[in-house]
């Protein structure tokens, strides 16, 4: 039998001297088994070397804090930095608005002032006021621009510099890509006029 006895029909002797076999077997392994009910799990690679299971969860630990790091950075950037800029401006100037109380009265400066900034249709001090701030955004020192006739379109919406002399002197790819995508698109509406014409 499995657990080392004979089986069937046997005598008392036998038997005795079985059981006394096992005793003796479980004694021997007695602080065997007391070692490895208080000893710890070890943990092997594919290759048989022991893992630390200490510092694996503390790299762990690290490379997530640092991914989380790194995408909350990434999130903000996504977010863009001037609209982050302008929503803590709106959220300043909320709680701005919270503070003062409720009533407004006619020697309220900040009311005066955005009224006086609101463009109102029909006001005809506006065309005066508009080019009052132009003339002074004007003062300001400019980048000189093009401006001769309408240049060749390109891929990228790029204005020619202020020194172009008007001269076209590409190989002709702009032209060649715009007559692609402007036949691509006719294909396309055709195939669709063609496909609901029976509709």
């Amino acid at each position: 039998m499995l657990s080392g006895v004979k089986a069937g029909l046997v005598s008392a002797d036998v038997l005795r001297r079985e059981q006394q076999e096992l005793r003796k077997h479980e004694r021997n392994n007695k602080h065997l088994e007391e070692e490895s009910r208080h000893s710890e799990t070890v943990f092997r690679d594919k290759s048989g070397r022991k893992r630390d299971l200490v510092q694996e969860r503390l790299e762990q630990r690290q490379k997530a804090e640092a991914k989380s790091e790194r995408d909350e950075q990434y999130a903000k950037w996504g977010k863009g930095l001037a609209q982050g800029r302008q929503q803590q401006q709106n959220v300043e100037d909320a709680i701005k608005e919270m503070q003062k109380p409720l009533a407004r009265y006619i020697d309220d400066q900040d009311l005066d002032r955005m009224l006086r900034e609101q463009e109102r249709e029909g006001d005809p001090m506006a065309d005066f006021i508009k080019k009052r701030k132009a003339k002074e955004n004007k003062e300001k020192k400019e980048k000189p621009r093009y401006n001769g006739p309408a240049p060749p379109l390109n891929r990228f919406n790029i204005w020619p510099g202020h020194r172009w002399d008007g001269v076209d002197r590409s190989n002709g790819f702009e032209q060649q890509r715009f007559a692609r995508i402007a036949n691509k698109k006719a294909i396309q509406e055709l195939a669709y006029k063609w496909s609901v014409e029976d509709m």
